[in-house]
């Protein structure tokens, strides 16, 4: 059974546009990953500093790989002391 994530990421106002280009470019190379199956930016049309991530993978295993990867790693780097809050929900899909 397949992994979804679901990511909500809450930018500093100051730093949106730095955060934005930092999940922008990570979505290449996550699509590129073999255990990739889908990995969407989306930014709340109600909140311009909230962006959220929607993902499915594999399996779990996949998620940890793809925690392990130099883009993903990356994506820290640039975004950190950048954003208030990050929720991440690890879903299995009942039906």
């Amino acid at each position: 059974m397949t992994l979804i994530v679901v990511a909500t990421i809450d930018a500093q106002a100051e730093h949106v546009d730095a955060v934005r280009a930092a999940f922008e470019a990570v979505v290449p190379p996550s699509r590129a990953e073999s255990a990739c199956l889908r990995y969407e930016l989306h930014v709340d049309n109600k909140i311009p500093t909230r962006f959220i991530m929607l993902e499915e993978w594999t399996d779990v295993a996949a998620l940890r790989a793809h925690e392990t990867t130099p883009h993903f790693h990356a994506l820290l780097a640039a975004t950190d002391g950048k954003v208030v809050k990050v929720e991440v929900a690890e879903l299995s899909k009942l039906k």
